[in-house]
């Protein structure tokens, strides 16, 4: 019996060290699929550990925009992952396992409004600009994926914003998805400005409202549609049934309505 006590004993103090010797990790995230648009402290973990392992460079912020997507789409093609810029369950387990978040760290430098980055392997007191407010420093810049340029981004706000700007922002998004769309298709020049600018294409050239200076808006909805959001369904043409005068365009196949313009095959 005694023996018994004294091996219960030796076991507990043995764990016991154990614990105390082994890095204690918190538990990683919330239980919250994270995506564009997110904000709040699991936007502050996935960016401060995305920066941790080299991948985010901007600001950490805990405002998830195309920066933070971008980084994150990198790391679930470095990872093996599939490449949607979703920080859902599989993602953030990985991420964790091969990341470090000095929560405490962090949420400190937030709080103070230091200006700081959380890169591993350098001293994390070497990571502090004391005395600046982090919210007026490194704006999170927009990383387009390397098939398309500035000038693409810029060209396609000004299509965007001469052809819909009157149009619900979805709609907005479904005019530049047939720009992108009709790249894609072998029936259609392969470059931005081919398409745009192609003869009869498009009214906004035509009229020269293409010349108009777009809003930020309209620059939102073609990062919208370069990301990968069509909500044409594949749709490489569009009208507007009030003001349509080709009677081609209406043999058509007809997808779906979206505000004013109906979008087609």
């Amino acid at each position: 019996m005694r023996k018994n006590k004294w091996l219960i004993w030796f076991v507990t103090l043995c764990l016991l060290t154990l614990s105390l010797s082994t890095p204690q990790q918190s538990e990683a995230f919330s239980g919250q699929v994270i995506e564009r648009g997110a904000y709040g402290d699991d936007v502050i973990e996935l960016q401060s550990r995305l920066q941790y392992i080299g991948l985010y460079k901007n600001k950490i912020d805990g405002k998830f925009g195309y920066g933070t997507y971008w980084a994150l789409r990198n790391f679930q093609d470095q990872f093996g992952l599939p490449i949607d810029g979703v920080a859902g369950q599989k993602t953030k387990t990985k991420l964790a396992n091969v990341s470090t978040y000095h929560k405490e760290f962090v949420q400190n430098q937030l709080k103070k409004g230091n200006q700081f980055t959380h890169y591993g392997g350098i001293p994390l007191e070497q990571q502090v600009k004391k005395g600046t407010n982090q919210g007026a420093k490194q704006p999170e810049q927009v990383q387009l994926p390397a098939k398309y340029s500035e000038q693409d981004l810029q060209l396609m706000a000004n299509a965007v914003y001469g052809e819909a700007r009157g149009e619900p922002y979805e709609g907005q998004v479904a005019v530049a998805a047939v720009i992108i769309n009709r790249i894609e298709d072998s029936e259609f020049p392969n470059t931005i400005s081919g398409v745009i600018f192609q003869p009869l294409a498009f009214t906004a050239v035509a009229d020269g409202q293409i010349w108009l200076t777009p809003n930020a808006r309209a620059k939102e909805a073609v990062l919208d549609a370069i990301n990968g959001w069509d909500p044409t369904e594949n749709a490489i043409y569009y009208f507007n049934p009030e003001t349509a005068t080709s009677k081609w365009i209406w043999t058509r196949a007809q997808i779906k309505t979206i505000g004013k313009h109906i979008f087609a095959e």
